[in-house]
């Protein structure tokens, strides 16, 4: 593994992607994601005909058919737009933190952010859409620096081992916290079991229409960052030769990938391993570019939530599985893989 400041050896062959290959693979994304939507429209616990999808979509629901299909569209849009906000995030963090294992999942990120809304409902009487978000925002914040702090005590600094360890740590203590600050309250207790799984069962409009603005400008620092993650690839000493503010930059991306992942998880709860797959995968198709990668990442993101989402309503009909629990189930294996092929010296 690759400790922060020393260059990871990218595939040269990745390196050199050509324009067209990348945009062949841009057009190519854009179409699984629209087939991906389009699923996740038609299918569910309750199967529907084209005349219902197309009568939801004009916004009638005069039976129960045309109801179902009118649920999934908000739930589909939500998919969308959080799968997109965790795939950047990861992305920026990989980038950021030059760990092939980061993810705001695996960094205690998106726990933190959990425990800061709870904290805030429980002690504070938060009831506003807006302040959940904003506050997730802080704590997932909160958690971010204290991870890395962490992580960068002692010898050879923030290596990948460390932050992976010290972010499981964070995570594992405030999924205990918040657990300890629920379960008392009965009145929320039910709510929070479901929310700390992680899923967009919750869906509507006006939730999409309160995390949209926070997720937009989570993307617009996220992708302003990516020639500054570029010099950062190259380490810092050089980049700081190349006239770039190194902490700056390690900061400008830190703030969009923590806005992103805190505003997300206020709305769907802490959904794990989508930041972490993504980037992987989106290296292999269009290089390490971070100007090409991080909105191959959101888009790759959002496709690989929305076939989640599809896949915890069809395999467990009448019932589903929450969508963190799929992406678990595929983001763990992946985990390991990357751990054994990174041969980490340190274990």
């Amino acid at each position: 593994m690759t400790p922060v400041g020393t260059a990871p050896a990218p595939d040269p062959a990745a390196v050199r992607r050509p324009v067209r290959v990348r945009i062949l693979w841009l057009l190519a994304a854009l179409l699984a994601l629209a087939l991906l939507m389009l699923a996740s429209v038609a299918l569910g616990s309750r199967n529907v005909g084209i005349a219902d999808i197309t009568a939801a979509l004009a916004g009638t629901d005069a039976t129960l058919e045309q109801a179902a299909v009118a649920k999934r569209i908000p739930r589909t849009l939500l998919a969308v737009v959080v799968g997109a906000a965790l795939g950047l995030s990861g992305a920026v963090m990989q980038g950021v933190t030059r760990n092939p294992l980061a993810d705001p999942g695996i960094l205690g990120v998106n726990m933190g952010a959990s425990l800061a809304v709870v904290t805030g409902i429980v002690f504070f009487g938060l009831a506003a859409p807006t302040s959940y978000i904003w506050v997730a925002i802080a704590g997932a914040a909160a958690a971010a620096a204290f991870v890395y702090t962490v992580g960068a005590l002692g010898r050879g600094g923030a290596t990948p081992l460390k932050l992976a360890l010290a972010g499981a740590a964070t995570s594992a203590a405030a999924a205990s916290l918040v657990s300890a600050v629920a379960l008392p309250r009965n009145d929320v207790a039910g709510g929070f079991r479901l929310w700390q799984v992680g899923g967009v069962g919750g869906a509507s409009y006006d939730g999409i229409a309160h995390v949209l603005p926070f997720l937009a400008a989570g993307a617009a620092i996220s992708l302003l960052s990516a020639r500054s993650l570029n010099a950062l690839a190259l380490g810092d000493e050089l980049a700081a030769g190349l006239g770039e503010r190194v902490a700056l930059a390690r900061g400008g991306g830190a703030l969009g990938a923590v806005t992103l992942c805190g505003a997300a998880t206020a709305v769907t709860g802490p959904i794990g391993f989508v930041g972490l797959v993504v980037p992987h995968a989106c290296r292999l198709l269009v290089g390490v570019d971070h100007r090409w990668l991080l909105p191959f990442s959101a888009l790759l993101g959002a496709s690989l939530l929305t076939a989640a989402d599809v896949v915890g309503r069809v395999v467990a009909r009448p019932e589903e599985v929450a969508v963190g629990i799929v992406t678990a189930l595929i983001g763990a294996p992946f985990f390991i893989y990357i751990v054994r092929r990174q041969q980490v010296r340190s274990l």
